[in-house]
């Protein structure tokens, strides 16, 4: 039997708070269970083990983490808008580290089909990019460039990677200012039908 006043949204927000404080990889259904002060088994009615539940943290925490940004975006175009997006991933990622692990597990199709934040996330994130005049199949090969520059930054700020005395938002800075240069002049796709 259920206990009362547990839900699946209860625990995935416990499960979210609890991935700040200790780290995703610790985030167990028996942690959490003893967090609530219940057998492991209470759990059960409500999620269908521990991959459920991690899918439940990151599609919890890529919704709140794409809030953020389109808050952050709103209204704004070219390196406003990229510094905005910039800034409002790293913040994310800085003030939550445990959420934003989550936000970066592979999730396999079925486990995101219906996922709304997922799909305006893609959409801020297009959006940004056409502003800079990229059409497909350039507004993917920049989408991944840029999550994979935003990604690899605050991967390493949060592992204590950056040890030159540099201030690291002063080099954070200098490197949004570089990649809006570099999407200003994307280079153009070679023209592959002449020999």
């Amino acid at each position: 039997m259920a206990r009362a006043g547990l839900t699946a949204a209860k625990l995935s927000e416990a499960a979210a708070e609890m991935a700040d404080e200790v780290g995703l990889d610790r985030v167990t259904v028996s942690a959490l269970a003893r967090r609530f002060g219940v057998k492991d088994a209470s759990l059960y009615s409500h999620i269908r083990n521990l991959r459920d539940l991690q899918v439940r943290i990151a599609l919890l925490c890529g919704e709140e983490m794409t809030g953020r940004i389109a808050v952050a975006v709103a209204g704004r175009a070219g390196k406003d808008a990229l510094v905005a997006f910039a800034d409002a991933y790293r913040q994310y990622a800085l003030d939550h580290p445990g959420r934003y692990a989550a936000t970066q597990l592979q999730l396999a199709p079925e486990e995101m089909a219906d996922s709304v934040a997922l799909r305006r996330s893609i959409e801020l994130t297009y959006g940004m990019l056409r502003a800079y005049g990229l059409t497909d199949p350039d507004l993917t090969d920049a989408a991944r460039l840029l999550r994979a520059a935003f990604h690899g930054y605050v991967h390493l700020e949060l592992g204590g990677g950056f040890g030159h005395p540099r201030a690291v938002q002063d080099s954070w800075d200098r490197s949004l200012d570089a990649l809006h240069v570099l999407l200003e002049n994307w280079p153009a796709r070679p023209d592959r039908s002449t020999p």
